[in-house]
Order: C-alpha cells, then sequence, then structure tokens
C-alpha cells in the first residue's frame, strides 16, 4: 500500500522555512511565467485569450502580495521575539503575544509603512467609506408601506 508523505510521521515535520529555501526555484520559475504571460498578452489580439491570461496574472500577483505579506509578518514577529529574548536574559518574564496583539503590531507596521510612503490620508478614506457602505446595509429601510 502506498503511503502519502504529508500525513505520515515517517516522513519528519513540516518546517515551512526549509521548504521555502529548497523550493525558492519556484518562484524563479513563476516571475519568468509572469514575463512571459505580459509578453503574450501585448503580442495576442483574441480578446478572450487576453481575458484569460489577464486572470491568471491577476491571481500570480495576488499570490505574490499574499507571500509578501506573510513573510512581513513573519519578520516582525522574529523582530518582537528577538527583543522579547534579550529582555528576558535580562530578567523579565517571558510573553507571548497573543493572535489579538500581533495583529495590532502589523497593523501598526502598515500604517508606519503607509505614512512613509505618504498614502495614509488616501487609505483613511477608503476605509471610511467602506464603513460607511457598511453601515448603510445594516440600517433598516425607511420606506413605509401605507396599504
Amino acid at each position: 500500500m502506498a503511503r502519502d508523505p504529508r500525513f505520515d510521521d515517517l516522513s519528519g515535520d513540516f518546517r515551512e522555512e526549509t521548504f521555502e529555501k529548497n523550493y525558492q526555484f519556484l518562484s524563479d520559475i513563476k516571475e519568468r511565467e509572469k514575463g512571459e504571460l505580459e509578453k503574450s498578452m501585448k503580442e495576442t489580439d483574441d480578446p478572450q485569450k487576453q481575458l484569460k491570461i489577464q486572470r491568471y496574472l491577476y491571481k500570480l500577483e495576488q499570490q505574490e502580495r499574499a507571500k509578501n505579506k506573510k513573510n512581513s509578518a513573519k519578520e516582525l514577529e522574529k523582530k518582537y521575539m528577538r527583543k522579547e529574548k534579550e529582555l528576558v536574559k535580562q530578567g523579565k518574564k517571558p510573553f507571548f503575544l497573543k493572535k489579538s496583539d500581533r495583529r495590532k503590531l502589523e497593523l501598526a507596521e502598515k500604517f508606519k509603512a503607509l505614512k512613509r510612503s505618504g498614502k495614509v490620508d488616501n487609505y483613511l478614506a477608503k476605509r471610511r467609506k467602506k464603513n460607511a457602505q457598511k453601515d448603510r446595509k445594516k440600517m433598516p429601510s425607511l420606506v413605509h408601506d401605507d396599504s
């Protein structure tokens, strides 16, 4: 009987860092593929094919954004853990971040990045607009039925 290494203890533990390092060539291949797709999109005249390529390119970009976001969150957590280790060495009691605190750190880092690029006002305006839209959807309708 064949065994699936994903679910078998004999294969060892999954370490994401090791996986990323061993399969780095896949991201290089994706970058090359992305360039080729952009080139073929410019060359083709068929709107159906262009749409298909455009969707695939969008998917690749979304995957890349998600990966970058995940990497930045990991880097932020590593930075926090290094600080925490230093404080523990100095005699402080160890403290581990809760998920909510981690989210707050990520949000603070996002705002720092937005401030550096000067896009804070634009981001906040979009958030206000989005929240106002949500509030409008939640409001009961004021239509009266006098029948």
